[in-house]
């Protein structure tokens, strides 16, 4: 089949997937193509989309995934579509929260509220109901508490290929640790006095 051909039935079968992206994987088994074939198809795509700098979109490859996607210059006006009232950002105790999932998944609701000493029911619904936090199994023990763990939307969203791009938590030492515990301690039996 002509080249030009495999091109127009890849951004088609881009397009169809949306959101979702298609792996390498389906790409080779659906056009029946070997791998090679499919990183040249989807690089000489993505120079199509490059030449014409009227296209609006590009081929961007997320989560292990390669979709269609509009390109950044035009990011304003995009906003601008979908700036309404109904649109609201995450609030602090949803971003705690999901910063929480994100570095310590598969993790529990009380665990969570453990590290941020406050319920975090809310917070949990309003991650689930935008599709960035999802149940992935339960714990074992009494209760069998659900189990909460990031999604592909939660890496689409902050643009990341895999967990492993999170950014490193900075460590504390032993010393600065045992130096807050004694500043907690001091501070504590100074009140008692």
């Amino acid at each position: 089949m002509e080249n030009s051909n495999l091109i127009g039935i890849l951004e088609c079968l881009l397009f169809a997937a949306g959101d979702e992206g298609l792996s390498l994987k389906q790409i080779c088994t659906t056009m029946e193509i070997v791998e090679e074939e499919a990183i040249s198809l989807l690089n000489e795509l993505q120079k199509n989309y490059e030449r014409d700098s009227a296209r609006g979109i590009t081929v961007t490859a997320l989560a292990e995934t390669y979709q269609l996607a509009t390109k950044r210059e035009f990011a304003d006006y995009l906003a601008r579509l979908v700036e309404s009232p109904g649109t609201s950002t995450l609030s602090q105790a949803a971003l705690e929260t999901l910063a929480i999932i994100a570095y310590k998944q598969p993790i529990t609701r009380i665990e969570i509220e453990e590290i941020r000493g406050v319920k975090t029911e809310r917070p949990i619904q309003t991650l689930v109901a935008k599709g960035l936090i999802m149940e992935v199994g339960r714990a074992e023990g009494t209760g069998r508490a659900k189990l909460y763990g990031t999604t592909r939307e939660f890496l689409d969203y902050f643009g990341l290929n895999d967990l492993k791009e999170l950014p490193e938590l900075p460590k504390e030492t032993d010393e600065e640790l045992q130096e807050d515990a004694d500043l907690f301690f001091s501070t504590f039996k100074d009140q008692m006095e």
